[in-house]
């Protein structure tokens, strides 16, 4: 692995019958993908191409009216109501063709049925747009030359613009200038060998940032191979280092034992996972009266947060973080020379925690004990702690030595609201104790939470309040709103007056 991307590597046993299919398997399971131009997001094409029929219909208005007029009167007559014909000419197409499938991808990507379609879209805007000018009594305005000689330029600019499109795509694809959404590929070897790139592209708009490769070997054992747990170990970690969106497996549909233990073990990571068509099915591809997209893909599990919703909690803890650091500055610096007077030690505490998947980073907190502990073995703080400096101890009933912690808000390591992070030590121990709790990584850590506002704050001596921790963390993730955030931010100050677990 070079600079987050995984190399190319050549398997002589495959290199023959996948030298046309992009990444190569080598024999450990993992094959590359080699560097994309990307220049294009998939995702973008169906937005682009109802765009550009728009805006050819815009121009089939506005310059078909304008030059028959000038050919017809020797004026160019009124541009602007050609224009806002067309306007409406345009958004009405769109809205039809839109309802009709005509910009889902499968189709633009389709070689077939382009004119029929166009044809009778067409045909009814314009019989929508020759009815509402009978009704609106405006007509008159428009000369039946300019309006024969905008449908006939208009319809011409749609199959071309088409044609030019898919040509474009074909083209594009061929030299890796799209970028499908990137995924980590899992997979039995036989299932990953005949699915070729373009196809992974063209039928559900994803990009291979590496393959894993899983024995294909059959059976009703009840426990994976050691070959199939070191991939799948191999699958999580390239998920993270490589940045990938989500994970999808490539097995065969009667396999499900062996879907089902991967699937497990995918659980940790905190990306959507989706169950590909096997070859059996994608053989319906090519039959026309067939149509296979990604919404065929099974979910088998799902994203904590959408995109959007990831833009709306980072939205607010830009927002709220910002305003916090302004208000509480004196609060900062009369904190930090009472640690100073108070005993010898830096002001800031910085430790070891896991973020988001699992992704180190360093905490900040205001120094409350006489040790700066950050290694395989931490003490919690327990009462009466000996270790507490007497700054510190008021800093922690009060929660004043997490404000700094708005820092890492910012720089997008922590949130406002999440499971708070806790020493490596202590994910390594609880990890292996508890069986989901590598699930409160799903979500940034928060300086506070749906467990902090229950109760469960300070101390866990004993297994079973960290269960319970754990069980309100999850309930926080697979319940999160915006709103939801906000009553925990509300809640916080009423929990951290009466709480008498921290210390």
């Amino acid at each position: 692995m070079k600079n987050g991307r995984i190399l190319k590597v050549v398997s002589p046993e495959l290199s023959s019958a996948t030298a046309s299919r992009g990444p190569t398997i080598n024999d450990n399971g993992v094959s590359g993908v080699k560097a994309f131009r990307i220049q294009l997001p998939f995702a973008a094409i169906s937005h682009a191409s109802l765009a550009i029929d728009a805006l050819l219909i815009v121009v089939a208005s506005t310059i078909g009216g304008a030059t028959y007029q000038l050919f017809m009167n020797r004026t160019l007559g009124d541009v602007a109501a050609f224009a806002g014909a067309g306007a409406i000419a345009a958004l009405l197409y769109c809205l039809i063709a839109q309802s009709a499938g005509h910009y889902r991808l499968t189709t633009i990507f389709s070689t077939h049925g382009d004119f029929k379609r166009i044809l009778s879209q067409w045909l009814i805007v314009s019989l929508l747009l020759a009815l509402a000018a009978f009704l609106l009594k405006v007509g008159a305005e428009f000369s039946r030359g300019s309006v024969i000689f905008f449908a006939t330029s208009a319809i011409v600019l749609l199959l071309g613009s088409r044609h030019l499109i898919k040509r474009f795509l074909s083209f594009a694809i061929s030299n890796n200038q799209i970028q499908g959404k990137r995924v980590v590929l899992v997979g039995s070897r036989d299932e990953l060998a005949v699915l070729e790139e373009s196809a992974l592209l063209r039928n559900f708009g994803l990009t291979a940032v590496a393959r894993i490769v899983f024995s294909n070997a059959t059976g009703s054992n009840l426990s994976m191979s050691e070959h199939d747990e070191s991939s799948i170990e191999r699958a999580v970690s390239i998920a993270r280092e490589s940045g990938a969106e989500e994970v999808a497996l490539v097995l065969p549909w009667t396999e499900t034992r062996k879907f089902q233990l991967i699937r497990d073990r995918l659980r940790a990571l905190p990306l959507p996972v989706r169950l590909l068509p096997d070859r059996c099915v994608r053989s319906f591809v090519d039959h026309p009266a067939f149509s296979i997209g990604p919404s065929f893909l099974v979910e088998v599990q799902r994203g904590p947060l959408s995109r959007s919703e990831q833009m709306a909690k980072r939205v607010l803890d830009i927002v709220v973080a910002s305003i916090a650091l302004v208000v509480f500055l004196p609060l900062f610096l009369m904190t930090a020379v009472a640690i100073k007077l108070d005993s010898p030690g830096p002001v800031f505490f910085r430790q070891r925690r896991n973020g988001f998947n699992i992704k180190p980073f360093r905490i900040f907190k205001f120094r409350s004990m006489t040790v700066t502990e950050d290694g395989s073995q931490i003490s919690q703080a327990t009462k009466s702690d000996p270790r507490v400096t007497r700054v510190g101890g008021i800093l922690r009933r009060s929660s004043v030595d997490e404000l700094p912690q708005l820092l890492n808000v910012l720089k997008g390591e922590m949130s406002l609201v999440g499971p708070r992070p806790h020493a490596l030590a202590h994910d390594d121990q609880y990890g292996k104790q508890l069986a989901e709790y590598a699930f409160r990584h799903h979500v940034k850590p928060g300086i506070t939470g749906w467990a902090q506002v229950n109760g469960f704050r300070g101390e866990t001596s004993h297994i079973e309040q960290m269960r319970k921790r754990v069980d309100f963390d999850l309930w926080y993730i697979n319940h999160w709103s915006i709103w939801l955030d906000l009553r925990i931010l509300l809640k916080t100050g009423i929990e951290v007056s009466r709480s008498k677990n921290a210390y």
